[in-house]
């Protein structure tokens, strides 16, 4: 059985100090007191709990399956956080970066290809967003309707995943057959022409063998004119057990997300008087992603206190797109937009840049793990050895004329909405066609050693081999820039120290380091073969992270915060000094420093009423570069100040009412994040969300608002924020 545990979000620091300190204080206030409350919450087994269960998006998780070695993560010297997803489900929410929006240390924008998120400063879908422990690699949307829990591992983690970023690593656990949870259906409506229907059946056929089919349809319009979207996404798996200790469970995923993408220009190019209701897609525009996954998932007892574990896992993914974006207004006649049309005869308009893309990426899988305790003397150790081998397949076509040569244009007038294009049916002309293979090999170690009750260390060790080759396909063979491989290697490890002089309070400090061979290209964007390579033979670039924290139960579990101090530095960055001109070109230089402060807390402030939330300072800034100009500013999208509150009440066991509020802070955003470009000025914003419930078996109800005020922000730098919506949920559970 595990113990509860919680978690909340606020806005600034002052409030937000003030505030945890007054629930602090007010939980040892009633903590003796008679125990009268209508919602109870007694020591739960998790995962046996229904999602609808009002209270359960309030409780944490005593372990995280990032973390790859079945420890609590108190014994973890890292800092990690656990969201249930059902939490903004209820809200209508579908995309990672709208659900990690003010989560301390997480920065997030709006990206129509991906997810648009950066952990502690760096960007993480290069190769850190994982499902299930296996890497999402392919830039690709998602339903996120069979997904149970979003784990965030923070900091460099190279030791258990390989190659990253650096800023961490995010795991989505799947929903998959189990013997503990309930079956469900439901239906949800709402603003925009919003609808759909979800299916959730888990059914145990015998003691040895559960079955489960989760399954999503839905269809959605924007706020933004012309926008729209439907996702179809079915998920059938099984799970099969034995009184040998043998756990295996396979799982298929298809998942495909058809829109009319939102993609428009910078609001710092639009002009006075531009409606945030404005879209920009043309006629015929669409993004259409398909992603299929399947893995078998073995775990193994083999001993008392030692198991083995062996997942194997191939995923395929496509994201195929013709549309206009992005662009600049035409100021003048003469006014020149990089990569768009002319401006003669279109002043007052929106010149667009044009893409036409076939992208297929296929990722094979295979990792194994022995996790187990013994005692050599007077230390114990609890050991995860374990090795990872990953194939990668990447073979993208790109087109932005007409078959003849002749550039595609279009405009779109932000005042009117008036829009034109000269995008025909004709064939175009490839002028991309490259295929990538990535091929990677790891071994990894970790152990923890505890000297006693109150001491641990733990140490960790890993090596990684990599190859990388790239083929043009629209070259000959006997091109000089028709192939290219490049190779390498790299050594990452970690070590922490954990104190725990009384049960309740966990002490650690930690260092840690992170790999990104070729400038973190490798498996997203790789290098393509008519690049100059000799910035990619260089050294790896690399993140290194010290981290001091502590993770704390009050009140007998009832309320657990944690509370962390980080200095991350990123070495030997790629770039390319001209992107447009020169995309071939590469240079090797530069440090990035991102160093801040994280507080979060999940729990019951009083009898009936649960709270979750964080606070997140941030401060990065460039401490190296080859060009002067650049030391001293601060990186791309990267607000100091992120957090956010929710406040659940429940005056019975059936009915509850939430209120809560996002708060992100001000940044810099650099043009395609280009720091050697003069950045512009994001503003802040505080979004107020609630909604109310009704749950009385087998029938379960919620009505929620987004955005409460009917603010209008900006939640990235081409996208503002949803106006005032709602959405009706209605689930039966059986």
């Amino acid at each position: 059985m595990k113990s509860l545990r919680f978690n909340a979000y606020h806005k600034p620091i002052f409030k937000l100090s003030l505030l945890s300190i007054m629930l602090i204080q007010a939980q040892y206030a009633v903590a003796n007191e008679p125990n009268t409350q209508t919602a109870v919450m007694p020591t739960i087994k998790i995962e046996a709990m229904s999602e609808l269960d009002p209270i359960k998006s309030y409780i944490d998780y005593d372990q995280a399956s990032v973390t790859r070695n079945g420890l609590k993560k108190k014994d973890i010297p890292q800092t990690i956080d656990t969201i249930d997803v059902q939490k903004y489900k209820i809200y209508g929410a579908n995309d990672l970066s709208v659900m990690l929006q003010g989560t301390p240390g997480v920065s997030t924008s709006y990206d129509m290809r991906g997810d648009g998120i950066n952990l502690r400063g760096f960007n993480a879908d290069t190769g850190d967003i994982y499902r299930d422990g296996i890497r999402e690699s392919g830039q690709v949307r998602r339903s996120t309707a069979n997904i149970e829990r979003i784990e965030i591992l923070k900091g460099p983690s190279s030791v258990l995943y390989g190659r990253s970023s650096g800023g961490g690593v995010i795991n989505m656990v799947s929903k998959f057959a189990n013997f503990d949870s309930k079956s469900s259906v439901g239906i949800y409506t709402g603003s925009y022409d919003n609808y759909g229907t979800t299916v959730d059946l888990n059914q145990v056929v015998t003691d040895n063998l559960a079955l489960r089919l989760t399954g999503e349809y839905g269809e959605s319009d924007s706020f933004r004119s012309g926008i729209e979207n439907k996702i179809e996404m079915l998920s059938p798996s099984f799970t099969y057990k034995n009184d040998e200790g043998l756990t295996w469970t396979m799982q298929y995923t298809y998942d495909k997300l058809h829109r009319v993408p939102d993609r428009g220009p910078s609001f710092s190019a639009l002009p006075l008087g531009t409606s945030i209701k404005t879209g920009f897609a043309q006629e015929g525009d669409y993004v259409n992603d398909v992603l299929q996954i399947a893995r078998s998932d073995l775990n193994y007892e083999f001993a008392p206190n030692w198991n083995f574990h062996w997942a194997v896992s191939y995923r395929e993914a496509e994201q195929n797109f013709d549309h206009f974006y992005l662009g600049g207004l035409c100021t003048t006649e003469n006014t020149v937009i990089a990569n768009a049309g002319s401006c003669k005869g279109h002043v007052g308009e929106i010149s667009q840049i044009y893409y036409w893309q076939q992208t297929n990426n296929k990722t094979t899988s295979n990792t194994f793990d022995i996790r187990g305790e013994f005692d050599t003397g007077a230390l114990k150790h609890n050991v995860l050895v374990g090795a990872d081998w990953t194939y990668e397949q990447r073979e993208p076509l790109l087109a932005n004329q007409n078959k003849n040569g002749s550039a595609i244009y279009g405009y779109v007038n932000p005042l009117t909405g008036d829009r034109t294009s000269s995008r025909g049916t004709g064939d175009l002309s490839i002028r991309t066609h490259n295929y990538n293979q990535n091929e990677a090999y790891g071994l990894f170690v970790q152990d923890l050693i505890s000297f006693n009750d109150y001491f641990k260390i733990m140490l960790g060790g890993r090596y990684d081999y990599f190859q990388s080759e790239t083929t043009n396909r629209l070259k000959t063979s006997d091109a000089l820039d028709y192939h290219r491989s490049i190779d390498g290697e790299s050594f990452s490890p970690n070590v922490g120290f954990i104190w725990q002089p009384i049960a309740s309070q966990s002490f650690y400090a930690s260092y840690s380091k992170s790999f990104a061979p070729f400038g973190g290209r490798v498996g997203v964007n790789v290098v393509s073969a008519n690049t100059d390579v000799d910035a990619f033979d260089a050294k790896p670039q690399y993140n290194e992270q010290y981290e001091v924290g502590v993770k704390s139960d009050w009140l007998d579990n009832r309320l657990n915060t944690q509370l962390s101090v980080y200095d991350i530095r990123k070495n030997n960055i790629r770039y390319q000094p001209d992107s447009v001109n020169r995309p071939e070109e590469w240079v090797v230089g530069g440090q990035h420093q991102s160093k801040g402060i994280e507080f979060s807390f999940i729990g019951r402030a009083l009898d009936n009423l649960f709270v979750r939330g964080g606070y997140g300072y941030m401060d990065t800034e460039v401490t190296k570069d080859n060009k002067p100009q650049n030391v001293g500013k601060e990186l791309n999208n990267t607000p100091r100040h992120t957090g956010n509150l929710f406040v659940r009440y429940l005056p019975t066991d059936k009915i509850y009412g939430e209120v809560g509020a996002t708060y992100v802070g001000d940044a810099k955003i650099y043009p395609n994040g280009n720091l050697d470009r003069d950045p512009t000025n994001f503003d802040g914003f505080t979004r107020l969300d609630a909604a109310i419930g009704y749950s009385a078996d087998p029938w379960n109800v919620t009505i929620a608002v987004n955005n409460l005020t009917n603010k209008e922000y900006w939640r990235s730098e081409s996208m503002p924020g949803t106006p005032r919506n709602f959405l009706v949920r209605l689930n039966y559970q059986f």
